[in-house]
């Protein structure tokens, strides 16, 4: 791993190699040393709060006239595994992360929720070495997609409920989601899913986990009712 060509990925220098080798540590790399050297463990809960905060602090000042409890939906989009996971395989975290040998073979690398924790412990070393100022503009900068479409209302939208609705609106449904065949190892499958309102085939959809597929399938059928997006 080459510490500098990522801290050039992710804007920000470490005065602490350290903190970012800690980051980056699983525990299941420690594990396999008898617990010899830190994992990120604790970075991940302080790094929790921080990114909380600072997504908090920026719906504040940026949506003066939204309620709290829009802010707090607003929030959960944002400050979530799905979007933690996302920046953290745009910033090819996962190739820098030390996992254990075991961990890494099967397919720990590729998971979300370990690139999600390494993403929080990663923002709580930058707040350890930086301070707020230099977290807030590393968690701005790398989130400013999601932000952007989470206050635009087109992030991670439900096109399962949506679906429902639509035909609820229009009749009754009798919607049923069915596994037509899995591929792939158990830690990397692949999930083919046909959705059905009674004997007519909807849509189908392909997805790394059954509730990907389901969505997929549903965003499928809405656009085959030529419903807008």
């Amino acid at each position: 791993m080459s510490d500098r060509s990522f801290e050039t990925r992710i804007g920000y220098v470490f005065r602490d190699p350290q903190l970012l080798e800690k980051a980056l540590t699983h525990s299941s790399a420690t594990n396999e040393t008898n617990g010899s050297g830190q994992n990120n463990e604790r970075l991940e809960f302080l790094g929790d709060a921080v990114f909380d905060l600072i997504i908090s602090k920026y719906l504040y000042d940026n949506m003066a006239e939204v309620e709290e409890g829009q802010l707090s939906k607003l929030r959960a989009l944002i400050v979530c595994e799905r979007s933690l996971a996302h920046c953290g395989r745009r910033l090819n975290i996962n190739d820098e992360l030390r996992l254990g040998r075991g961990e890494d073979l099967n397919g720990g690398r590729n998971r979300s929720s370990i690139l999600a924790d390494a993403m929080e412990a990663l923002i709580g070393a930058i707040y350890l070495d930086g301070g707020y100022d230099a977290a807030t503009s590393f968690v701005i900068t790398t989130f400013e997609d999601i932000i952007k479409k989470a206050l635009s209302g087109n992030l991670y939208r439900d096109f399962k409920t949506e679906l429902q609705e639509f035909l609820q609106a229009r009749k009754e449904a009798d919607i049923h989601y069915f596994v037509d065949r899995e591929e792939g190892p158990d830690h990397d499958k692949t999930f083919y899913i046909s959705l059905w309102d009674g004997k007519v085939k909807l849509g189908e959809g392909i997805g790394k986990t059954k509730k990907e597929a389901e969505q997929n399938a549903a965003k499928a059928a809405l656009e085959g009712y030529e419903v807008v997006f």
